[in-house]
């Protein structure tokens, strides 16, 4: 990988002198009592303010207040006007826009586009204090009230709209977020880098136009650099030309001639000679000075296969360790991508997360509350990124696929501060964990290959052999973790990659022995082979192979404990046949699922580009010959897809037994144990009926209380 600048090694900007803020400012009222005249970096979220390491806007205040800014926050402002927009006065620097935690479309309305009544980053969870697209609007206040200061795009909803991608909520192709926010620059992924890159930079003068170097940021440009070499990407996959049968009695210089290609002078290992190294052309390309051409935004908007394609090329170019620039035409402007940022090595996010939070909202909001904060508190990320490749999901094009860790003593560290300083700690830590709860410290055994690696999935098919699966070293951070005084509990609600677990039964009885709460959530998403391969998950055995595990660990614990299993509805690749038999398995097996993930087309995940597609862009594409994919779009079949998933329903059971009725499965309704459904849902007693009931309630309480993970780690950053 490339010579970086440590995170923490820049001379520090002068107004370090003004120290540590107990809260970044949000008032000019704040910053009189700091001694600040103005602020040099203004944070424009659609958060309400947490200062706390599991909210991006406090990171990124706090971490450039370390390098000595003066950095302001307006927490979810009014987008009606730009007067809101003004309270801090005109940064020095520029304006950090982000909409937040969440993307905030996701935020806003549900997998069937229906309006949501609430927000979790919001002060008594109330709904609507965020536009949609929270980026572009943000964005374009801020350009009205200042419009000679620099925007500069960060957070998960910039992130992962960096190139054209395909909108769930309008159902067509959109331009770059840079171009639709008429920004200057966009970070993407967790952003440290970058950030700490561009502010030093622009503090030391330089103009923002002609920041275009900086590894993990999109920006736009009207001409390419005269010195680089262009692969031309922008059309479907196709044969090349095929080389020629080289003459074997040539000699190098001849065969370098003959087709365009080089000879190396280099010296033989053995006799110490000067020989020559025959390179062919194809080879010689410099990888850190060539840029990959993709598909023009017009050209995506108006074919889907092309789109397909764009996002299978995207998608090999996220190794920081042989990543390439990606550029995309946009009009009479390219939306120029440089290669990803360089992972944060333990000693730096030991730093960024040491930095001091106060680990609370902003005192204006006191007495009120914050849901996504109340279900963070006590929780701590202990690492980043995740190498799983899940294609419905979006952490791997957001954080990375390489494991970034904190020392075991950094998280020590924050145990202790949550047990002395958080109020209200009982002594129960609501979760260890991150993306996964069981990647810390998980790795390639060769930094060599794990550079030149452009598999999407470390653990699809199978778990690669390079894969170091120890898992050792969390079974000792969670000993010690419990054995601090004052601690009681030591619980694990992030999302469990079991198919890594079953490799540790060490792990397995060390997790059931001490870190579950009676229950447990996994995510095996299906049972069937069809849509298992569309999300790159493992297969159902897998599955009963860990469940048999965990049976056998708490029942030798002495322990009542429960798997609740996650699955998804309507993904791409999945028939209602596939629904039909997952609904048949959750009987067998007694489950009764309450919530129901339906699939969520999300920018830039492969599984969108399956949906809006209909092909995989996990093979290799044609127009003819590559392998179509099944979709769920109407929302009539959506919403069966949904209610198979809860068969027990009997609100559902109309719903399922048309559906069965018309496919001439009539058999499946009635009584008998083969059946699906009842053949009289309307003479269901009452008692059945308040028995369902009372077994969703108790599912519903168990996602809320298990939900840390996946709201407090995985959509958070």
């Amino acid at each position: 990988m490339p010579a970086i600048t440590p995170l923490f090694a820049y001379p520090k900007f002068w107004a370090e002198c003004f120290g540590t803020a107990p809260f970044l400012p949000t008032t000019q009222e704040e910053m009189e009592e700091l001694g600040w005249d103005s602020c040099d970096i203004i944070i424009v979220t659609g958060d309400a303010y947490v200062d706390h390491p599991s909210f991006g806007m406090a990171v990124v205040g706090r971490l450039l207040e370390a390098q000595g800014f003066r950095v302001g926050i307006i927490d979810q402002p009014d987008w009606r006007n730009k007067d809101d927009f003004m309270r801090l006065g005109r940064p020095n620097l520029f304006f950090g826009v982000t909409a937040g935690n969440m993307d905030s479309m996701i935020n806003r309305y549900t997998a069937d586009k229906r309006m949501r009544s609430d927000d979790a980053y919001t002060p008594e969870n109330q709904g609507g204090k965020r536009p949609d697209r929270a980026v572009i609007v943000y964005s374009q206040r801020c350009r009205e009230a200042w419009r000679d200061v620099p925007i500069v795009l960060g957070g998960i909803e910039a992130s992962l709209r960096r190139v054209a991608h395909y909108d769930y909520w309008s159902d067509e192709v959109r331009h770059s977020i840079l171009v639709d926010a008429q920004a200057d620059i966009l970070l993407y992924g967790n952003a440290e880098r970058a950030m700490a890159e561009v502010a030093h930079r622009l503090a030391r003068g330089q103009r923002i136009n002609t920041v275009t170097d900086v590894r993990g940021t999109a920006l736009l440009r009207t001409d390419l650099p005269k010195d680089w070499a262009v692969l031309d990407s922008s059309r479907i996959d196709r044969i090349g030309k095929i080389d020629p049968i080289h003459n074997p009695y040539a000699s190098d210089e001849e065969l370098a001639a003959a087709t365009g290609g080089k000879c190396r002078v280099s010296e033989d290992p053995e006799t110490k000679e000067q020989v020559l190294t025959f390179i062919p052309y194809r080879e010689r390309l410099d990888r850190s000075r060539t840029v990959i051409r993709l598909p023009a935004y017009n050209k995506v908007k108006n074919d889907p296969v092309l789109y397909a394609h764009a996002s299978r090329v995207l998608h090999l170019e996220t190794n920081p360790g042989n990543a390439r620039a990606l550029v995309q035409r946009h009009g009479n402007k390219d939306v120029w991508l440089n290669p990803p940022p360089i992972p944060l090595d333990t000693d730096e996010m030991d730093s960024v997360f040491g930095l001091p939070f106060a680990r609370v909202p902003h005192p204006k909001y006191v007495g009120k509350n914050i849901p996504a904060y109340e279900m963070i508190r006590f929780s701590v990320n202990i690492m980043r990124g995740c190498f799983g490749g899940c294609t419905f999901c979006s952490i791997t094009e957001h954080e990375g696929r390489i494991i970034q860790n904190r020392s075991e003593d950094s998280i020590i560290q924050e145990i202790e501060n949550i047990r002395d300083k958080t109020p209200g700690f009982t002594g129960v830590i609501s979760d260890l964990g991150g993306p996964t709860a069981n990647m810390y410290r998980l790795e390639c055994q060769s930094k060599k290959i794990e550079a030149a690696c452009r598999k999407p999935s470390c653990v699809y098919p199978g778990i690669c052999p390079n894969l170091k699966t120890d898992h050792n070293p969390l079974i000792q951070l969670y000993r010690r973790a419990r054995a601090l005084p004052g601690v009681k509990k030591v619980l694990i609600a992030s999302g469990l990659r079991y198919d890594l677990a079953v490799e540790s039964p060490d792990y397995v009885e060390e997790l059931v022995r001490h870190h579950v709460g009676g229950y447990l959530k996994i995510a095996p998403e299906h049972t069937e082979e069809g849509p298992l391969s569309k999300m790159m998950k493992p297969g159902i055995g897998t599955y009963d192979r860990f469940s048999s595990m965990f049976d056998e660990f708490s029942r030798k614990a002495g322990k009542k404990q429960y798997l609740i299993p996650y699955f998804i509805a309507a993904h791409p690749g999945t028939s209602e046949e596939d629904m039909v038999e997952l609904a048949f398995w959750l009987k067998r097996h007694g489950f009764r699922a309450d919530q129901v993930q339906t699939f969520y087309p999300s920018p830039m995940a492969t599984a969108t580009a399956m949906y809006h597609s209909g092909r995989n862009p996990l093979k290799k594409l044609s127009y003819k010959q590559s392998e179509k994919v099944s979709r769920v779009r109407s929302l009539e079949k959506r919403r069966l897809h949904k209610a198979l998933l809860r068969y027990h329903d009997p609100a559902n059971w109309s719903v399922i037994a048309d559906y069965l009725k018309k496919t001439g499965r009539a058999q499946l309704i009635g009584n008998s144990p083969h059946c699906l459904i009842p053949s009289s849902p309307q003479n269901t007693s009452s008692k059945t009926a308040r028995k369902s009931r009372s077994f969703a309630t108790q599912h519903v309480r168990t996602k809320s209380r298990l939900g840390n993970g996946r709201l407090g780690k995985r959509r958070l950053r």
